[in-house]
């Protein structure tokens, strides 16, 4: 069918936390046609993707990859406030726009995430890796007018570029440490797509595009 099926239906299937075998009953079919189904060793024909779907309370968009929001919803121009794309949008102003919205209710989402989940180091780590991140995306733009004064900055351009590409690494490393290091339970803070969309609903959907975004973006260095 496609590569995302598979894993969609696994997904699912573990969100709902349902065994293979209660799961397979429940469909109606035998638990090792559900196992080839989720490992994308067979493919389920049309009746099973909308009897999943129905089942999983999903649309088949989702579950076919077509859109990263359960109700198989895809995000709109006229979705972005007006003060947000400058009034009616060209085409490149709305992308611009749909793009900062995306960003922008993402990186809500994070913050609210890690406020429930009260780990310092942690929300030092993430900080420091998107300000790092918005710091060379200032300066890659600063770059277009050679007239800009470069005493605006610090650190020179070279060794600003090397060293916040540094930064990142070892607040990255400093994130992935805290987490391992944190001993809590954080089962109030259990992340799925349908906690997700409950809890953020419209932030949600642009969380759930940013991330199928930058997939698409990482597959082509795959």
């Amino acid at each position: 069918m496609n590569n995302d099926f598979p894993r969609i239906l696994a997904l699912l299937r573990s969100e709902k936390h349902l065994s293979q075998k209660q799961a397979a009953e429940d469909l109606g079919l035998a638990q090792a046609l559900l196992s080839h189904y989720e490992k994308g060793k067979r493919e389920c024909g049309l009746d099973f993707l909308v009897r999943a779907a129905d089942y999983y309370n999903v649309s088949t968009d989702y579950m076919l990859g077509r859109s990263p929001v359960s109700s198989g919803h895809f995000l709109t121009e006229s979705e972005i406030p007006e003060e947000m794309s400058g009034g009616k949008a060209d085409g490149f102003s709305f992308s611009s726009s749909l793009a900062k919205k995306l960003i922008i209710s993402s990186i809500d989402v994070i913050y609210s995430i890690l406020n429930k989940i009260r780990n310092k180091k942690l929300t030092q780590s993430i900080t420091a890796i998107l300000s790092l991140n918005i710091y060379k995306s200032f300066r890659i733009i600063y770059k277009l007018n050679p007239k800009n004064d470069k005493k605006m900055f610090i650190i020179n351009e070279e060794e600003a570029f090397r060293a916040a590409s540094a930064g990142e690494l070892l607040a990255e490393s400093a994130a992935l440490t805290a987490v391992k290091e944190d001993t809590a339970e954080h089962t109030e803070t259990a992340i799925s797509t349908v906690s997700l969309e409950n809890e953020y609903n419209k932030q949600a959907a642009a969380l759930l595009n940013l991330i199928r975004n930058s997939e698409n973006i990482m597959k082509k260095f795959e």
